[in-house]
């Protein structure tokens, strides 16, 4: 049978790589609906190749230029937040969700609600909306299938096993760049540095987010929403080589790890065709190339995101939210030289401590305590920058 998918995000990296997926097994998938945030010329491209039944641009000021692109054609266009959240709730089997940020939430929640299986590429919605979000899942029997590469392998670890029978997951990390600088290395540096990622091909801020580590511990945010099994058996490994994405140890003592070659392809495609698998292009492992696998446990005194991020799990409420808000204003004051380096992290921390709202009971709140911490970042970030 062919599925039906719709995908929000569809110009952004994962959006992008989950077409050149489709594209490689048209006779599979029908395309229901995409969505971008204001780049109309190419989301009408992309409709037009893929006979998309309808395209939608966040920006509601793209939609002339969308309706024009599109003229001609019988792909319905619309733009705007909410039609991004009626687009979600359209008659599609499988939706991936790859808007970037607390942007992706509504649309996000409005698939789970409606009980769609949902890939979920947004770390910010699970990370900022975890409690919400699986709450959500849990009353609509929705099925969220991660596409973060190290929780799409603590998912294909699971098959066939038992939550109740892990002993411990393993959350994998490359160390980022500066894995083995020292404290004093690390203050001296500069963006052009922190966006060099050793192995993974990405964005600015998620390759700072990765050299600080601060990408880890939304990851372990994430895994503890998605895989119950508690703070206690959570667990964060250094392994620079980045083929091994998870393990889950088992009761047993019985380790099951999923290794592949570093590109997110992999996990997009395991979740595209879940409970099946479709082929991929990507580049084969070659073990005996690679030679060696290592591991060591993360430094938490040179990397405190981590430290950060168990406490924001044990505190729970809004701090998960506001830990993410406060490092996307630390990280764009560190790309645009008002900060250091090491002071990202810093900048976090004293949001953190600053900011004590109440729990988020809906995403009216939880957009109140986002932009609250956006607030408090900021004036962080004047006391940070007048001593500098």
């Amino acid at each position: 049978m062919t599925r039906r998918v719709s995908i929000f995000g569809a110009t952004g990296s994962v959006g992008l790589s989950t077409l050149d997926l489709i594209r490689q097994h048209r006779s599979k998938y029908q395309v229901v609906a995409l969505s971008a945030n204001g780049n109309a010329r190419a989301i009408a491209q992309l409709a037009r190749e893929f006979d998309a039944e309808l395209a939608v641009v966040a920006d509601e000021s793209a939609y002339a230029e969308l309706k024009e692109a599109l003229a001609g054609t019988t792909i319905e266009v619309a733009a705007g937040p909410q039609a991004l959240i009626e687009a979600a709730r359209r008659d599609a089997d499988w939706t991936m969700a790859s808007i970037v940020g607390c942007a992706g939430l509504p649309s996000t929640m409005a698939a789970i609600e409606a009980g769609k299986t949902v890939a979920l590429a947004n770390k910010e919605a699970l990370v900022s909306a975890g409690e919400l979000m699986m709450a959500a899942v849990r009353r609509s029997g929705a099925v969220l299938l991660p596409v973060d590469s190290e929780h799409n392998a603590i998912f294909q670890c699971l098959a066939g096993g038992k939550i109740d029978q892990v002993r411990k997951i393993t959350l994998t990390a490359s160390g980022g760049p500066f894995r083995a600088f020292s404290l004093e290395e690390m203050r001296a540096v500069t963006p052009a540095q922190a966006v060099a990622h050793p192995n993974w091909d990405m964005g600015a801020k998620i390759s700072i987010d990765s050299a600080t580590m601060m990408n880890k511990g939304l990851e372990l945010i994430e895994a503890y929403h998605l895989f119950p099994v508690g703070l206690d058996k959570l667990d964060i490994l250094v392994h620079p080589q980045s083929v091994i994405h998870s393990m889950v140890e088992y009761v047993d003592c019985s380790t099951l790890a999923q290794l592949g070659s570093p590109d997110m392809r992999i996990p997009i495609a395991s979740a595209l065709a879940w409970p099946e698998r479709i082929a991929t292009t990507c580049k084969p492992l070659d073990l005996a190339t690679i030679g060696q696998l290592t591991f060591e446990r993360p430094d938490q005194l040179r990397f405190p995101a981590l430290r950060l991020a168990r406490a924001a799990i044990t505190e729970g409420g809004a701090k998960p939210a506001i830990m993410n808000a406060a490092n996307e204003v630390a990280v764009a004051a560190f790309l645009d030289g008002q900060i250091k380096f090491l002071e990202i992290v810093a900048l976090v921390e004293a949001t953190l401590s600053a900011y004590v709202p109440d729990a988020p009971k809906g995403l009216d709140d939880l957009f109140s305590i986002d932009a609250g911490a956006r607030h408090y970042a900021r004036r962080e970030l004047e006391k940070l920058t007048s001593g500098n």
